[in-house]
């Protein structure tokens, strides 16, 4: 969703035509639930030619126009967090709290009629350990208001909880063969996810996040998180300078990252995108992957690390701050207001035996 033009934008052009002296300059505007990029003000110059009466009445005229564009349209709201990060480089928007408006975000995801999909492995014990609180809070927090679809993919079908779904919300569940271990489940992942992108939840949603089961909701998460490719910074990570990261550093490997390469270290527990983004994004980490099975290598962080070097080669359009996908472990953090996803304790030794 891209930030519009506020309206006085057009006046400022209709002034122009006026043949009067028009400086476009810098101020910041939120439009459509997203704080805008661009900067303008105008200061209006003198023209010797008209006299002073003429003057005053075509100021009178641009104030009265001005504020009945207000009114109509909305007063821009300047939404900063000097604290932190909100744009990158390649100027992508990073999203904290704060940074957007979620009512004007909703609105326009209803008006767009969008349908959301949601996937989500859940394999051997992860099933039962977290997949029912995921799906619970889910319904709670997860795009409340917009047509959604959840997609698990698991071995055992007939022991995914029913639960009760919201109006226009559904449930699927996609059968997958069980991996000897738990690392051939996470790098299975994009090849499974790049065959369902091509098929049914690729016809019926218009964009698709795809996350970890051992995490829960515990604040909204809506429309401002849709992009045409969204990544998610990793908490534990976020603040960490690049040299540190935990790319790939084998040469070997097809996720390998120079150490004067990667922007930053994004969580593989949460990306998403429109289908058509995803789909490429899946294709080259699959393919990637079995590149580097074939020589006999694996990844340090398996899929997290080939999801890595794409969005090092293919930039993200949209970067979610560490509020939406938070490690509590971690402890409180004052840039952390409004976490809206939560990692579950991790209790390797009951779910990977």
């Amino acid at each position: 969703m891209k930030a519009r033009p506020h309206p006085s934008l057009f006046l400022c052009a209709w002034w122009r035509s006026r043949e009067a002296k028009l400086l476009i300059k810098e101020v910041t505007v939120n439009w459509r639930g997203l704080t805008s990029t661009s900067k303008y003000f105008f200061t209006l110059g003198e023209r010797p030619h008209l006299s002073t009466w003429k003057r005053l009445f075509w100021r009178l005229i641009l104030l009265t126009a001005g504020l009945l564009g207000l009114l109509l349209y909305g007063i821009p709201v300047v939404r900063a967090r000097p604290e932190v990060l909100t744009c990158t480089s390649w100027g992508a928007p990073i999203i904290w709290d704060g940074t957007f408006d979620p009512d004007v975000a909703q609105q326009e995801a209803i008006q767009q009629n969008l349908t959301i999909g949601l996937t989500v492995f859940a394999v051997g014990r992860y099933l039962e350990k977290y997949l029912g609180r995921f799906l619970e809070t889910a319904e709670q927090h997860f795009m409340v208001g917009q047509r959604v679809v959840y997609y698990v993919f698991t071995e055992r079908p007939a022991a995914v909880p029913r639960l009760p779904l919201g109006p226009g919300r559904q449930l699927r569940v996609e059968r997958v063969f069980r991996q000897r271990r738990w690392q051939d489940v996470s790098m299975e992942r994009m090849s499974t996810l790049h065959a369902a992108l091509g098929g049914q939840l690729g016809r019926e949603a218009h964009f698709v996040f795809c996350m970890d089961v051992d995490q829960y909701f515990s604040g909204p998460f809506g429309p401002e998180a849709l992009a045409e490719s969204v990544a998610q910074l990793h908490s534990w990570h976020y603040h960490w300078p690049r040299r540190l990261l935990p790319y790939e550093r084998d040469t070997r490997s097809a996720a390998a990252l120079a150490q004067d390469e990667g922007d930053f270290y994004y969580h593989a527990a949460l990306f998403g995108g429109r289908v058509r983004a995803l789909r490429q994004l899946t294709a080259h980490c699959a393919r990637a992957q079995r590149r580097d099975r074939a020589r006999g290598l694996e990844a340090r962080w398996h899929d997290e690390s080939h999801l890595n070097k794409y969005f090092w080669l293919y930039k993200p359009a949209k970067i979610l701050s560490p509020e939406f996908c938070w490690s509590p472990e971690i402890g409180r953090r004052a840039e952390i207001r409004h976490p809206r996803l939560l990692w579950a304790p991790k209790e390797y030794a009951f779910v990977r035996n």
